[in-house]
């Protein structure tokens, strides 16, 4: 970098009267004017009057000081600043201080996220299951070489395959050598003189394959499963990226799911709930028999114990609760009536006293007010 203070003669510590007085000195000393055809004595006068535009202002004269021409454009121009600086010492930036040796041009590939539909029974008991991802694989014409067949990578010539060049630059601390990512390679320390033409160079195309997997029982909606080394394929052939499945779980028809236990309500008629029977219910498990005992109380609930979701990576099962809801009739023809009067005068309860107590709204309103939001 040129050196300003020498081309106008003044130390480095010159006052602003003392720079003005030298340059007037010297732009009469090497003005065309007054040397005529003189290129030597012209050249010399540009150079003046850059020193001068540089040195007689204070922004431009403290960057100047830092390292940096602002003469030459772009602020710090062919110097030195202060992001220099730091790179070289803290290795900030974008790392090209601390650069050791050419980037691999293999790199990992990235992850990829797949939603995964479950039916109730899948989650409760596993299944395998095949799924379908779109992601890149190793290109099956160069094998992730990026050449075309035949061909291999070059040295690059800019760099000797370091990745990367050197540079000096002066600065208020004197010379500096600094590193950065060689332009002709990119860092990697070669290049592809003929890439294929089928993954134009990247090493890797795009395809769907099947994926086959096994779904643990237990697993609910939010599980991810992991396929490690299943994504997509790095960039020149680079390692592949992982899979994660998110679970989804459909809703059931019958069935509410809370935890690893199961809830449904059966409803059951007035009669059958006072006088007891036994009911077939069909469970994921298949059909089960119901002992529902004589004077079965609306909201009751009945658990049949293990019928519910396996547990997940620990083995067992959750439970199957059964809510009961007993129906009253209505719409009662004159026999019906008769016989349920008849009851109630055999039972004293032609007219009930009215008594208060405590709410008990039941176990399964306040599960289904629960899932309701309520």
């Amino acid at each position: 970098m040129t050196d300003y203070y020498e081309i106008l003669g003044v130390t480095r510590d010159a006052s602003p009267e003392q720079i003005k007085k030298a340059y007037r000195r010297l732009a009469r000393q090497h003005h065309p004017d007054v040397t005529g055809e003189d290129g030597g004595s012209d050249e010399m006068f540009k150079d003046v009057s850059r020193a001068y535009d540089v040195l007689s202002n204070p922004e431009k004269r403290r960057a100047y000081d830092l390292g940096g021409d602002p003469s030459a454009g772009g602020g710090m121009g062919g110097g030195f600043g202060f992001q220099d600086i730091f790179e070289t010492f803290f290795g900030a930036g974008s790392g090209a201080s601390a650069q050791r040796g050419p980037i691999p041009r293999a790199r990992r590939g990235q992850d990829a996220l797949v939603r995964l539909d479950l039916d109730l029974a899948e989650t409760t008991f596993g299944s395998h299951r095949e799924v379908q991802v779109d992601t890149a694989v190793v290109c099956p014409t160069c094998s992730g070489t990026c050449c075309r067949p035949g061909t291999s990578p070059r040295t690059c010539e800019v760099c000797g395959g370091r990745g990367s060049v050197q540079r000096i630059a002066r600065s208020f601390l004197g010379q500096v050598m600094t590193s950065q990512p060689c332009a002709a390679c990119q860092g990697f320390g070669t290049v592809i003189p003929e890439p294929c033409t089928e993954c134009s160079g990247e090493g890797r195309v795009r395809s769907r394959r099947t994926l086959t997997v096994d779904v643990p029982a237990g697993v609910d909606t939010g599980t991810r499963i992991k396929l490690t080394g299943q994504g997509e394929v790095g960039p020149a052939g680079g390692p592949a990226g992982d899979v994660y499945l998110e679970v989804r779980e459909r809703k059931h028809e019958t069935f509410v799911r809370q935890g690893d236990d199961l809830h449904c309500t059966l409803p059951v008629p007035m009669t059958a709930a006072a006088l007891g029977t036994v009911l077939t219910l069909d469970t994921l498990d298949g059909p089960q028999e119901i002992d529902l005992r004589p004077g079965t109380q609306p909201a009751q609930v009945i658990t049949l114990r293990g019928l519910g979701v396996g547990h997940l990576h620990v083995g067992g099962r959750g439970d199957l609760h059964i809510h009961v809801d007993v129906h009253v009739p209505t719409g009662l023809d004159e026999e019906q009536a008769a016989l349920l009067n008849q009851l109630a005068t055999l039972r004293g309860e032609e007219r009930p006293e009215a008594r208060f107590s405590a709410a008990n709204p039941g176990v399964f309103a306040k599960l289904r007010d629960k899932l309701s939001g309520r």
